[in-house]
């Protein structure tokens, strides 16, 4: 198995952010966005999916959190599509549900280089922390774009910090288990031959 690891910036009018990810790690992170409750997220991803990831970004938070969020959600997924490379033998479907008390996330993920985002669900509350949660949608929405990702996510509850949580939960083993490679694999999972 190569390296499957990623080093990617951006830097707008808006934004500034430097990302590295292991996708084969041991869960360890340090994250730094300036919004308490999106770096507990982020952190709770990366431990969840045994990723190893550094997250730092320096965004117009006196406007609101929608470019921070939106824009780490940018960079992560553009740092798993250049880990991933060709894709070749990994698992590429996965499906998971994560409960967090009365909460419960799912999410259904192919890895297949075409973008595709679902999502039922909503928020019991506005926001958790600084983070609007909506955002939590857009994340995954943009997450999902640039890591070239089908996801279909749904989330239940009552409590919005549990409904997020549980979404980022359920995202991070879904791609976990997904971006695995299968040794019997000699290339991609398709037909086609290619992805």
């Amino acid at each position: 198995m190569s390296d499957r690891t990623a080093a990617v910036t951006r830097e707008t009018a808006e934004t500034d952010i430097e990302v590295t990810l292991a996708v084969d790690g041991d869960g360890e992170s340090t994250v730094d966005t300036g919004i308490g409750f999106f770096d507990h997220v982020l952190g709770s991803f990366a431990k969840h999916g045994l990723f190893d990831l550094t997250v730092r970004c320096d965004g117009d938070l006196e406007i609101d959190d929608h470019h921070t969020v939106e824009d780490v959600a940018i960079v992560l997924g553009e740092a798993f599509d250049e880990a991933l490379g060709d894709r070749a033998r990994i698992e590429r479907f996965a499906d998971r549900r994560v409960p967090l008390d009365e909460a419960v996330a799912g999410v259904v993920v192919d890895v297949s280089g075409r973008p595709v985002f679902r999502f039922d669900g909503e928020f019991s509350q506005a926001s958790v922390g600084g983070m609007t949660s909506h955002m939590a949608k857009h994340f995954l929405r943009s997450l999902a774009v640039n890591a070239g990702l089908t996801l279909h996510a749904e989330v239940t509850g009552e409590n919005a910090h549990h409904e997020i949580e549980a979404l980022f939960k359920s995202t991070a083993r879904a791609l976990d288990d997904a971006t695995r490679v299968d040794e019997r694999r000699s290339g991609v999972a398709s037909t086609k031959g290619d992805l």
